[in-house]
């Protein structure tokens, strides 16, 4: 059997190419996967009205939502809405919501993977690792691969205070519906491939499952699009070297450290440089107080929200990102400014300390808010008085960034997919 002619039964409960975050990584990988494959894409039917503007994609099955969902999930979200978003809360109270989606495709598609009608069945969302999926009950002669799964990644000891503010105290949620939610387990233990999204969450799921093979891989959760791709000789283009945020204005993004850092250089230097913030959040006014109170309206400008295919301009633009986020997952925008030759500056904790490598950027400890900062204000000083440097590690991220382009991961995970095949068919 040739790679492109297996069949893979694709679950990605989000999966829309007109949102961010999960869902748009989750319509990323289905869309370069189903290039390589005969892909059924199961989703939900929120993704409908997006999915439905490509013609090119065909076989999608839609999963319904009953009224009573959907008017439960008008409450939590309303209730995980007060002040700052509650997301821990709002992860675990949506739990029923993703239970009806999966009992659905269960009944739908059960029988189909009994009868063997798929090579591999694939859940890539929710990325969190803490769901279930019950169709690996009817995986009993199909290879069966959940993830990238990705998350549960702790605040650094040092950034208590933050952790309050993303109500991190809720977390203990996470501990107890591994053992209350139905085929949590059964899912990791029988699946013949997990994907952890980071190093951290692998180890933790090997260690909580007490898991030594190579049933557990280390596979990046995110990846980046060609578009991207648009690396430029800035020599000279620009008079003062370029700073840029991009992220949502919330505490635990960091950009008030970044703005803390720029206060502590020397004016020599602050007279070099611009700092662009690009983003929105509950955040935003409390930093642009804190420019004013600083004295640096002149070095940094706040966008606003920026539709995430007009980002690129600032991407371009830029010489240098900045962003210690000191809990982050994913960390797309790392690799939207890697690809962009962009070397960056970010705290190790989490994915984008594994992207950003000694040639590509900085990735600092976070030990605590002081050192950060004090690590952040010479990380951008020996940036910025080193053009060489610069340039250097903008060729490097260009080059290390290619592994992460979408189409490349999808060839990565479709070996996967074969390997697991011909296991199977040799026994």
């Amino acid at each position: 059997m040739t790679i492109n002619s297996l069949k893979v039964l694709l679950i990605i409960e989000q999966c829309n190419p007109d949102w961010s975050s999960v869902p748009l990584e989750g319509y990323n990988y289905y869309n370069h996967i189903s290039k390589l494959c005969d892909v059924t894409l199961v989703t939900h039917e929120r993704n409908k009205k997006a999915l439905e503007k490509h013609p090119e994609h065909q076989n999608i099955v839609f999963i319904n939502e009953g009224q009573l969902s959907k008017f439960y999930h008008k409450i939590i979200a309303k209730i995980t809405s007060i002040g700052r978003k509650n997301w821990p809360l709002y992860v675990a109270l949506s739990y029923p919501i993703y239970e009806e989606f999966n009992n659905q495709v269960y009944q739908k598609f059960k029988n189909q993977v009994l009868e063997q009608k798929y090579n591999i069945v694939h859940v890539i969302t929710p990325m969190m690792p803490r769901y279930p999926a019950k169709i690996i009950k009817a995986c009993q002669n199909t290879p069966f691969i959940l993830g990238p799964v990705n998350g549960g990644v702790p605040f650094p000891p040092g950034f208590q205070k933050v952790a309050r503010q993303e109500f991190a105290y809720f977390n203990f949620l996470r501990a107890i519906g591994r053992y209350l939610i139905p085929g949590y387990l059964e899912t990791y233990k029988k699946a013949n491939k997990v994907l952890g999204g980071s190093t951290y969450t692998l180890e933790f799921l090997k260690s909580l499952f007490n898991v030594s093979d190579n049933r557990f891989e280390l596979f990046y959760e995110n990846g980046i699009d060609k578009d991207f791709f648009q690396r430029q000789n800035k020599q000279g283009q620009n008079s003062q070297v370029q700073l840029l945020f991009v992220g949502r204005l919330v505490p635990y993004k960091g950009a008030d450290m970044v703005i803390d850092a720029i206060y502590n250089l020397s004016e020599n230097v602050k007279n070099k440089i611009k700092f662009t913030i690009v983003g929105d959040g509950s955040e935003k006014k409390r930093l642009e107080n804190q420019v004013k109170n600083l004295g640096l309206e002149n070095i940094v400008n706040f966008t606003g929200w920026i539709k995430q295919n007009e980002t690129i301009e600032y991407y371009q633009k830029a010489d240098i990102f900045c962003f210690p986020s000191i809990r982050e997952f994913g960390g797309a925008v790392v690799l939207e400014a890697m690809a962009c030759g962009l070397p960056c500056i970010v705290a190790n904790n989490g994915g984008i300390g594994e992207y950003v490598t000694q040639e590509t950027g900085f990735s600092i400890e976070p030990k605590s808010r002081q050192y950060l900062i004090k690590e952040l204000t010479e990380k951008i000083k020996i940036l910025v008085e080193n053009k060489k440097l610069r340039h250097q590690m903008s060729a490097k991220c260009y080059e290390r960034v290619q592994e992460f382009e979408w189409g490349s991961k999808a060839r990565k995970i479709v070996e996967i997919y074969h390997q697991l095949h011909q296991l199977k068919t040799v026994k």
